[in-house]
Order: structure tokens, then C-alpha cells, then sequence
């Protein structure tokens, strides 16, 4: 919390209210979700599933089975509430991601403008932001919440999967030989409150001014592809980064014809060639390194390839290295030519 959250945290009487009881991840996300608003900063929180005290609210969220966003509640357990984020994404919405449709560009929009200094970011930049945090964060708590597989499929899982978000705050509730009074949960609450929101608030700053930074380069490599090789199909990134998303949706806003098949960035070491896979979760490429380079190193590579310098081509053809730019080129360029 910031210092201004916590001077309005002393002003404050607004309450959010949710369900007393075992709590769960989509709650305590929402809770931190509603105090990032400018209206919620500092609010109290009371866990209960008296009717009254619902009234008495100034939000419920997670109880109450209604969906109504000029009354301030927010349940999504209700028989036919089926509620998306839009957008495209088809998942049913939990408290959370109700909180997150309707106060997410402001809390974004709030973030960007403390990591510039004060300075507001333009309405774009906030509902790339908007948009990206969902899909990478909040979906994924709507999902877990409502029961929603991952894999249509109805295989049993091949392992367990205990150390994500929602299982960590469902260790959080009081154990079965522990006491469970309303101060014990409330206590322990709290601390599930602080870490959904402790994640929430790393990954929407690294995507606000580590992510979206990154774009810059990228349009910067295509914009000078053709200095870098005549066919334009080999991008040289100024500095590594996060670039693969960025290029697909670039290409696609450009409409290009001339399609790159990798890129080359410096490391600590040298330069490395990386193909370009299919798309952002693909371990297929467009085109990949020389199959009778693969899996050689040092010396070998470099007496079989001719071109001096070379460190490395992974067996699967996907990346490589050399002790200079020049060779790195070489090598993106061999693998345009060769099969």
C-alpha cells in the first residue's frame, strides 16, 4: 500500500463484505482489487453470510447470489450467471475477475501512472494492460474458481499442481485441529488478502514497465531488418528481451508480407540466433538452424560450418551461439539457405 492509500486508509469507513468461513483465492484477490480503487482504498473488510450485514456494506463480493454493479455486488454463484470477461475470452467470471472487469483499467491505469512518476499513460498503453492481466493472471483464478479444466480432456492428470496461487491461499485457512474463530480467520485472511495481492501487484508492474517497454525494440528490429540481411527475415535485437509476443502482434497490425525467421541479440558470452517458433507457446519454428549442424559444438561446428567463432547449435535446431555478431549472422543466414 502506498503512503497515499495509507493516509486515506486512516480516512476511510467504506467495508467490502464476503462470506465468512473458508476462504479462497477469488475473494482475497477481489478484496485487493477493490482497496487499489480510489473508492475502496483502506476499506474494512467483513466476513459474514448475515443478510444484514451484506446491506450494511458499501460492496459484497463472493456472497449474496447476485451480480449487480450499481449495487455494488458481486457474486458469480448464482444459477445462470454466466458472465465473461469479453474481450474474447470465454471463461466464467469469479469475484475477482467481476472486480477486475469493472475497476481493472482504473487500478491499471493507477499503477502506470505511480511507475512514471505522476505522469498519466495514454488510454492504449492502459487497455493493453488491462487486457494482458487478465489473460495472464486473472483467468486463470476465474477457472480455478469455477471448476474449469485447463485440458479438455478427461485423462487424469498426469501430476499435481500444489504450489499455484489458489492452493497457497487454501493453505492459509485455519488447519482442521486448529482453532477457527472469526479472529483466527480473519487473521488469516488478511494474509491471504496480502498475497494474492503481493502477486497480482509484481505482475502487473513487470508487464507496465518491463513487458510493454520491450515492444520498442522490436518494432526498432523490423524497421531495420533489411540492414541487418537483404531478405529482412533476420531481426537483430539491441538488448534481449521479451519479444515474441510483441512480434506476432506486430506483424499481424502491419500486415507483413516478409516474415521473419530469427532473431540475434548480444549475451554475456557473445550473440545467440534463436529461431522463431510458430507462435508463443509452439516448440515449432519457421525455419530452424542446419540439420547437419546440430548438437556440435566449438571447434567441430565451426570447421564444419566455416564460419569462425561458433559456441553452439542445440540439437533441436531451435538456438545457437557464436563469439561474434558477424557469425551469428552467418549462421541465421546459413539456416535461411540450408535445410
Amino acid at each position: 500500500m502506498t503512503t497515499a492509500d495509507q493516509k486515506r486508509a486512516k480516512q476511510s469507513h467504506k467495508t467490502i463484505c464476503t462470506h465468512d468461513g473458508a476462504f479462497h483465492c477469488d475473494e482475497a484477490l477481489g478484496c485487493h482489487l477493490l482497496r487499489r480503487t480510489e473508492a475502496f482504498a483502506g476499506a474494512a473488510v467483513d466476513r459474514s453470510r448475515d443478510a444484514e450485514r451484506w446491506g450494511a456494506a458499501d460492496v459484497v463480493i463472493d456472497v449474496g447470489a447476485v451480480y449487480d454493479r450499481e449495487k455494488m455486488l458481486f457474486d458469480h454463484h448464482q444459477r445462470g450467471f454466466e458472465e465473461t470477461f469479453g474481450h474474447g475470452f470465454a471463461t466464467k467470471l469469479s469475484s475477482a475477475g467481476l472486480v477486475y472487469k469493472h475497476f481493472g483499467e482504473e487500478i491499471v491505469r493507477k499503477a502506470l501512472r505511480e511507475a512514471a512518476g505522476g505522469v498519466d499513460a495514454d488510454e492504449r498503453t492502459v487497455r493493453k494492460i488491462y487486457l494482458k492481466m487478465y489473460e495472464e493472471f486473472i483467468e486463470g483464478v476465474d477457472g480455478n474458481d469455477n471448476g474449469v479444466n485447463v485440458y479438455d480432456t478427461d485423462a487424469p492428470a498426469k501430476y499435481k499442481d500444489n504450489t499455484n496461487l489458489p492452493a497457497r491461499v487454501k493453505r492459509l485457512n485455519p488447519a482442521w485441529d486448529e482453532p477457527s474463530t472469526p479472529e483466527r480467520q480473519m487473521e488469516q485472511f488478511e494474509k491471504a488478502v496480502a498475497l494474492t495481492g503481493s502477486e497480482f501487484d509484481d505482475m502487473l508492474g513487470y508487464y507496465a514497465e518491463k513487458w510493454l517497454p520491450a515492444r520498442a525494440h522490436v518494432e526498432r528490429a523490423l524497421d531495420e531488418a533489411t540492414r541487418v540481411h537483404p531478405s529482412g527475415e533476420i531481426l537483430l535485437l539491441e538488448t534481449f528481451c521479451p519479444w515474441k509476443e510483441h512480434l506476432y502482434e506486430l506483424e499481424a497490425e502491419r500486415e507483413m508480407k516478409t516474415i521473419p525467421k530469427f532473431v540475434l541479440w548480444r549475451d554475456a558470452k557473445g550473440y545467440r540466433v534463436s529461431t522463431i517458433p510458430l507462435n508463443a507457446s509452439s516448440f515449432e519454428f519457421r525455419k530452424g538452424l542446419p540439420v547437419a549442424w546440430r548438437g556440435l559444438r566449438d571447434a567441430a561446428l565451426s570447421e564444419l560450418s566455416g564460419i569462425p567463432g561458433c559456441v553452439f547449435i542445440h540439437a533441436a535446431g531451435f538456438i545457437g551461439g557464436n563469439d561474434t555478431y558477424e557469425g551469428a549472422l552467418a549462421m541465421a543466414a546459413a539456416g535461411l539457405e540450408m535445410e
